[in-house]
């Protein structure tokens, strides 16, 4: 029994040098500006998990990447993120990158009851400029919500909601909100995700957009992503401004996309951000769980929810 259990620490061992030797690694071989940034920090080296979590960069965007997880117990899962997101944890971040929540706002309690998630703050919370509250709301959210199954989150601050905001807030109160809206007619609300390059590494920028345009939201993603112009110029698209939409349809959870062959590149494959931009931008818009693409010439991609990176 002794001698298994010394083979077995062995192996361990020498697993957890070598995963730890392959993620140190990695950066330091792969040069492809087009390498989309993941993982914060080397948490955890056992029963390793990701979750999506959003920090701010300098232009004032919240950005998708990751952190590393082993948990299932949602709130222990839940003060991870908080904690990652306290701003004087800057030595995680990805260069660029930073935290939401100023370190003088304590978490006094945190609950997680029947997929509803409730955060208590002291009251320095209150003493925040509005702006930056808004930020730190919505990167909390949506960090949260992309746990899977919580259905809201309740924020409070010495057991009192905040001003200005629902009890209970879930992803309707949008993420980067842009607001082009010239009446009160036809407004229109849709969640895009762009690119920004922040120290030679590529991320994801969801952006929530207000504008007054009746088309399906599928039709809007997919002109802003192929437009020539992006209207913050630090965001950008890898999708062909001559990639067009033929037909569009919502069928079994899966929204099928027919193209014309300029999304694809000349061997066949979809750039892996034209990809991904337009499967996060469709499940964040479309209660759907696959993304088929697909064009005339019968070339096609799917992406499914519970695969993305």
């Amino acid at each position: 029994m002794l001698k298994k259990r010394a083979i077995r620490k062995i192996f361990i061992t020498t697993l957890t040098a070598f995963v730890l030797f392959v993620l140190y690694s990695i950066p330091n071989i792969v040069t492809n500006d087009n390498v989309l940034k993941t993982n914060l920090e080397v948490e955890y080296i056992t029963n390793l998990g990701t979750n999506n979590i959003y920090l701010l960069d300098k232009n004032n965007y919240l950005v998708k990447t990751k952190i590393l997880v082993n948990s299932n117990n949602k709130e222990e899962q839940i003060r991870l993120i908080l904690d990652n997101l306290v701003k004087n944890n800057n030595s995680k971040y990805p260069n660029g990158l930073t935290g939401v929540i100023p370190e003088e706002v304590k978490i006094l309690d945190i609950n997680y009851d029947e997929g509803y998630v409730s955060i208590d703050f002291n009251n320095k919370i209150n003493k925040m400029e509005q702006s930056a509250k808004e930020k730190m709301v919505e990167a909390i959210v949506y960090s949260i919500i992309d746990l899977g199954k919580i259905k809201g989150v309740v924020i409070t601050s010495d057991k009192k909601v905040l001003d200005g905001f629902n009890k209970i807030i879930d992803k309707s109160i949008g993420i980067n909100n842009k607001y082009d809206i010239k009446s009160r007619n036809n407004i229109n609300k849709v969640v895009i995700y762009y690119i920004e390059k922040i120290d030679g590494n590529l991320y994801y920028v969801p952006v929530t957009r207000y504008l007054n345009d009746s088309r399906d939201k599928v039709e809007i993603i997919v002109e802003e992503l192929s437009s020539s112009y992006i209207y913050e110029p630090n965001l950008m698209s890898f999708l062909s401004n001559n990639a067009k939409l033929l037909s569009y349809s919502e069928k079994e959870n899966v929204m099928l996309l027919e193209f014309n062959n300029a999304i694809f590149e000349k061997n066949s494959k979809l750039v892996e951000e034209v990809k991904y931009s337009l499967a996060y931008s469709i499940f964040d818009n479309y209660d759907v769980k696959e993304v088929l693409i697909e064009t005339s010439g019968n070339k096609k991609e799917l992406i499914s929810k519970k695969d993305l990176p």
